[in-house]
C-alpha cells in the first residue's frame, strides 16, 4: 500500500483494505443526533432542517483520487452515502466527485483557497 492509500483508525495505524479508482472512504466528524447552533443553543435530533451537508475525515482513497488526501476534511451530502464498517467502525464509502469542498491545511495561503470559513 502506498502511504496515500493507507487510512488512520482510532484502532490500528492501516485499514486492512485498498481503496479502487476514485473512490473515497471518510469516516464522519459527529454521530447523527442532537448538535449545538453556534450560539450554545441545544438543536435536537429531531428538529427538522434543509438539505444538510456534513463534513467528514478521509481516512482512505483510490489511486484515481487526485483532489484529497488522507486527513482532510471533506464536505458531502450525506443523503448520497453507502455506509461500510470495518473493525467495529463505521465508515463512508463515496466517489470523489461527490465531494462538495476539501478543507487542508495545504491549502492555506493558496491561490486555490476562498479565505471562507465553511
Amino acid at each position: 500500500m502506498s502511504a496515500k492509500s493507507q487510512g488512520h483508525s482510532p484502532h490500528d495505524d492501516k485499514l486492512p483494505i485498498r481503496m479502487l479508482h476514485d473512490r473515497v472512504l471518510v469516516r464522519q466528524d459527529t454521530a447523527e443526533g442532537e448538535r449545538k447552533s453556534g450560539g450554545g443553543i441545544l438543536i435536537p435530533a429531531t428538529a427538522a432542517v434543509g438539505r444538510r451537508l456534513a463534513w467528514a475525515e478521509v481516512v482512505a482513497v483510490g489511486q484515481n483520487v487526485r483532489a484529497v488526501e488522507p486527513g482532510d476534511r471533506v464536505l458531502y451530502d450525506p443523503e448520497d452515502r453507502a455506509e461500510v464498517e470495518v473493525r467495529g467502525v463505521s465508515y463512508v464509502l463515496m466517489r470523489e466527485r461527490d465531494l462538495h469542498a476539501v478543507a487542508a491545511d495545504r491549502f492555506e495561503g493558496s491561490e486555490d483557497s476562498t479565505g471562507l470559513y465553511l
